[in-house]
């Protein structure tokens, strides 16, 4: 039944994708905010084939942050990178270079402000970010990174990148660390199976703090259970 679960899942998933892909794509035409909406409506239709279709539920708690802020999250799944921007009113999400090369969608990601970082371009890709993050800053948008940079088993901390030390210090940004638990329910490798996937919102790190007892905060935090 899982498997059955699984491939029903994938066939729906990208089927609908493409779907969503296009009314992304006509909506950010009109405006780039339009264009957020159209990935929002993907989002919560990822979710609900996740709820429906695998038994995965969900399940957020605290307070979801708006306005301009520093989004740090746990990575554990794809679920959370699926799911997360749909909280948003029009969050700017920090992702790996490669995925801007992806026909149309890659276009679409840009031109709704996504922040590619390509981690083999050292200083200049650090630069690029935080210019696209001013810009995201200026528009009161939530940027939402995941410091860890790759995702990771249950129970396993590893360091922070220094992508999210050069945000906090440069665009002097309070940043809400967020807590989860999904791998149990969506492994890097292996089949999904039905559970509560959880994502717990963290009160915010001020402004200010140099940058070891910031990192210190962020990691613990990070990787607490969600509640």
């Amino acid at each position: 039944m899982i498997l059955i679960r699984n491939i029903l899942f994938s066939i729906l998933f990208y089927g609908g994708s493409v779907i969503f892909v296009i009314i992304a794509g006509v909506r950010i035409c009109i405006s780039r905010r339009q264009g957020h909406k159209g990935a929002a409506m993907w989002s919560q239709y990822v979710i609900w084939i996740a709820r429906h279709v695998l038994g995965i539920r969900f399940q957020v708690t605290g307070e979801i942050p708006s306005g301009a802020v520093i989004v740090a999250a746990k990575h554990q799944s794809n679920l959370e990178t699926l799911a997360l921007p749909s909280l948003f009113p029009w969050p700017a999400v920090v992702m790996k270079a490669e995925l801007r090369r992806i026909p149309i969608w890659g276009w679409i990601a840009a031109r709704h402000g996504s922040l590619f970082v390509d981690r083999n371009a050292g200083s200049s890709a650090m630069r690029a970010m935080l210019r696209a993050g001013e810009q995201a800053k200026a528009e009161m948008r939530q940027i939402v990174i995941f410091p860890e940079g790759t995702r990771t088993p249950e129970g396993e901390a590893p360091p922070l990148r220094p992508g999210i030390a050069g945000l906090y210090r440069l665009l002097k940004l309070p940043v809400v660390p967020v807590a989860l638990s999904s791998a149990h329910v969506w492994p890097r490798s292996g089949l999904k199976r039905p559970g509560v996937a959880r994502v717990h919102f963290l009160p915010l790190i001020p402004t200010g703090l140099k940058r070891d007892e910031f990192e210190t905060r962020l990691h613990e935090a990070i990787n607490r259970k969600p509640e």
